[in-house]
């Protein structure tokens, strides 16, 4: 067989299909995380911002609640007739009933002093309001705290104030009032002050939140220290300069931004998710409605290529692109399959019009037997002389011929009358070759006389039968010794018989020749037989010289021969359009100079109710 090289495939549409619709799916993916990440982040980022200003506007109303607690308490006894006259002339009575640790416990304040203009303590006192016991080491802090506070600062143009000072080791809210009557008339005789300790539990108490004082920020603005899971807040606790003298810390979880990461890790997915289900889909609905339609198409184009056979594709009622292209796909090959009709039209009459040839080179083929069998007769001496018989029975015919002479001339003659037989039954065997043989010849004429005039008539036939008749026939053909092979199985076609014959007549005549060009004057010539889904397919397969791929292209062309010393050329261009016009095909391969060749033909096979009719 010939070798056939393919070239490697390029890559299926569907496989493209899924290469772009996968980078489609990873580029959009990643512009809508981005876009979610754009959109999401900022916004829960602005969300946690606002919470953290929230925290922060607590802790500051929380602050200033306290001390404007402390702060009202001062003012209450700044503006005091009683803190007026006291400042005018201290006395007892006033210190045990106004600075009592009963009376220091109902404001709620740990310290109180009372200041002289000229920054002269008065009195001061501080005391443990749940035990009323004195705390030195306390007031000692609140006096050194007084000292270095510039109470007219604190005040400005208003009669009360307040802020938050370092006392010792605690922080305390301090509220600051200047002296006057209880109407507010008066020049100012002097400050009084208040102090009122805050702790950590108080203001996590006050933000229920896990807040605590933090004596080692001296910051003046807020803090805010965020890590994977929660921020650190610390608002100052401004003093009365101004600066922070502690800052209120907590910690807050990142709730916010751990939702927001939730939202766009959850939106991420299931857009992602999205995506993919939606690009499944595509793909489904692609391959089903375009890359199955397009194999189908695809596949029909294999089979019409395989076959031949120009069989219109099932059309599916679509009013797409697709429908369209199995619409037109369907018309291309109505057309194509006129155009081979008339093609096999004009064959058959182009061999029609070159009858005259072809029947000559035909009969040219059925004659070789008989020229042969002339040949060999002519040429072959008879098996024993004729005077020499004469002689011998002469002899026989004397009375006085001795016994075992007479013996020996009656055995010479009755050999002479056998050899004599024998050779007159192989005279017969030939005569009835060459008779077949111009039976064959007479049919041929006859046949292209009736063809001449009409497409041949498709008839039941024996493709073993014609095989064999042509194999006898093709053994005088060329003088070589040549092996014939063929299926002893009867083999039915739909063909005309007589041109059948003079195809396989020709074919194997040409692989006679074949084998004698190759020079080894003998060879084999092989037939074999088998069907195909509803086709005959025979192989005549030889030992020959073979032929090139190149020559392959132009076997079938007219007037092309494969040897120089023969002209005309009409045997395989004939037989290519007698298969055409009898519905089969034809075909050589080859596997190279030398290598012998197969002559492929397919013909129709007989259907059971034409073969139980024939």
């Amino acid at each position: 067989m010939r070798s056939v090289t393919r070239l490697p495939s390029p890559a299926s549409l569907g496989a493209k299909l899924v290469m772009i619709m996968t980078a489609v799916g990873i580029i959009g993916a990643i512009g809508i995380s981005l876009l979610l990440a754009s959109i999401i982040t900022p916004s829960f980022e602005q969300l946690e911002t606002r919470a953290i200003a929230g925290h922060v506007e607590r802790t500051r109303a929380a602050l200033a609640e306290f001390q404007a607690k402390v702060e009202s308490a001062v003012r209450d006894y700044g503006d005091w007739t009683a803190s007026y006259d006291y400042m005018a002339n201290p006395s007892a009575t006033f210190e045990r009933e106004s600075f009592s640790p009963l009376a220091m416990s109902n404001i709620g304040v740990h310290g109180m002093a009372y200041v002289a203009p000229d920054r002269r303590i008065v009195i001061a006192r501080w005391r443990d309001p749940a035990s009323g016991a004195e705390r030195p080491a306390m007031r000692a802090a609140l006096l050194a705290m007084i000292a270095r506070t510039d109470l007219p600062r604190v005040l400005g143009a208003r009669n009360s104030g307040g802020f938050y000072a370092r006392v010792g080791t605690s922080v305390a809210a301090i509220g600051v009032a200047q002296v006057r009557r209880s109407d507010g008339s008066g020049t100012p005789r002097g400050y009084v002050l208040m102090a009122r300790v805050i702790s950590s539990k108080q203001i996590a108490d006050l933000l229920q939140l896990g807040a605590r004082i933090d004596l080692t920020a001296t910051g003046d603005d807020e803090v805010v220290t965020p890590d994977s899971r929660t921020l650190s807040i610390a608002v100052p606790m401004i003093g009365a300069d101004g600066h922070a003298v502690a800052a209120t810390r907590f910690s807050v979880p990142r709730d916010v931004s751990r939702l927001g990461r939730r939202m766009l890790m959850l939106a991420v997915a299931g857009s992602t998710i999205l995506l993919l289900l939606v690009l499944i889909v595509l793909r489904r609905l692609i391959e089903q409605l375009v890359l199955r339609p397009l194999h189908r198409v695809e596949s029909h184009m294999q089979r019409v290529s395989a076959s031949g056979s120009l069989g219109l594709l099932e059309e599916e009622k679509r009013g797409d692109e697709i429908g369209s292209l199995g619409r037109s796909f369907n018309t291309m090959l109505r057309q194509l399959k006129d155009l081979r009709e008339q093609i096999e039209v004009q064959s058959f009459d182009l061999g029609r019009s070159e009858s005259a040839v072809a029947v000559m080179h035909n009969v040219r083929n059925a004659l070789n037997p008989i020229s042969t069998i002339l040949s060999q007769g002519i040429a072959q001496p008879p098996p024993i002389d004729r005077a020499t018989i004469d002689r011998a029975v002469a002899e026989l015919a004397q009375d006085d011929m001795p016994p075992a002479r007479r013996r020996k001339l009656s055995a010479f003659v009755a050999a002479a009358v056998q050899a004599q037989d024998d050779d007159r039954q192989a005279t017969r065997r030939e005569l009835g070759v060459g008779r077949e043989a111009l039976a064959h010849v007479l049919d041929i004429i006859g046949q292209q006389q009736k063809a001449a005039h009409e497409r041949p008539t498709l008839e039941v036939c024996d493709i073993t039968d014609i095989i064999a008749r042509n194999a006898t026939i093709a053994r005088y053909s060329q003088g070589v010794s040549i092996a014939f092979s063929f299926p002893g199985d009867t083999h039915r076609v739909m063909a005309n018989r007589v041109i059948l014959s003079q195809v396989i007549g020709n074919l194997f005549g040409n692989a006679a020749e074949s084998i004698v060009a190759r020079g080894a004057g003998s060879g084999m010539i092989a037939a074999a037989v088998r069907e195909e889904g509803g086709r005959v397919v025979i192989e005549i397969r030889d030992d020959g010289e073979g032929f090139t791929p190149e020559v392959a292209a132009t076997l079938f062309q007219r007037g092309f021969s494969t040897r120089a010393h023969k002209s005309g050329g009409l045997g395989l261009h004939w037989c290519a359009n007698s298969m055409n016009a009898m519905e089969g095909t034809l075909r050589l391969e080859s596997e190279g100079k030398g290598m012998g060749a197969v002559a492929i033909l397919t013909l129709r096979g007989v259907d059971e109710a034409v073969a139980e009719a024939a």
